[in-house]
């Protein structure tokens, strides 16, 4: 995730202090720019060479792990925040990754490019598959193994026993609260697993 307006808010749904899990986090921006600016710790997860040297070099704390593989290393709400940031869509089993979250953590954050956004959509009425700023790829040249809407998010959370706190859209760096799944091409959902 490079985008700094979506890193932002993001960033504003973590309690300061919190001891956080970003899962894919990549380069380490992100778990950097929480460390500095709201005085939180913890570790991110990658699986690739290049950016677990990033964020060794960000003095980011990261594990080399192929999140397909679960997240078996880290014990019962050891974390107060797990972020998925733009990796759900580049797991195989994207419902087993949800539980894992709320498993390790107290509350889950997961943001995605939302493909219900209506630019998405005009773009499949004319035919074409999109590309654009959160969808960045071709078709046959995409890192994802699948999109997804707001809305599928919901259910899968749904089906998943997990509790949605909070959800919303976010489109050039405002919130949107009133049809996400049209109007934002990144979701978010703070999500929690069900009282027992």
């Amino acid at each position: 995730m490079s985008d700094a307006t979506i890193q932002q808010a993001i960033a504003e749904l973590v309690p300061q202090g919190s001891r956080v899990l970003d899962l894919g986090c990549g380069d380490g921006a992100m778990l950097e720019y929480l460390q500095r600016e709201r005085g939180c710790t913890g570790y991110g997860v990658e699986i690739d060479d290049a950016n677990v040297l990033a964020c060794v070099k960000r003095g980011v704390n990261v594990v080399q792990l192929n999140l397909d593989e679960g997240l078996a290393l880290f014990e019962d709400a050891s974390f107060d925040v797990v972020l998925q940031i733009d990796t759900l869509q580049h797991l195989r089993n994207a419902e087993v990754m949800l539980r894992e979250t709320a498993r390790v953590g107290r509350v889950g954050i997961v943001a995605f490019p939302n493909f219900a956004h209506w630019p998405n959509r005009l773009s499949i009425l004319q035919g074409r598959m999109p590309v654009t700023r959160r969808l960045p790829y071709q078709w046959y040249d995409t890192p994802n193994i699948r999109v997804g809407t707001h809305a599928d998010l919901a259910a899968l959370a749904q089906r998943t026993g997990l509790r949605v706190l909070d959800s919303f859209g976010l489109q050039n760096g405002r919130t949107v609260r009133f049809a996400p799944n049209l109007m934002a091409g990144t979701s978010v959902y703070k999500l929690a697993r069900s009282a027992p």
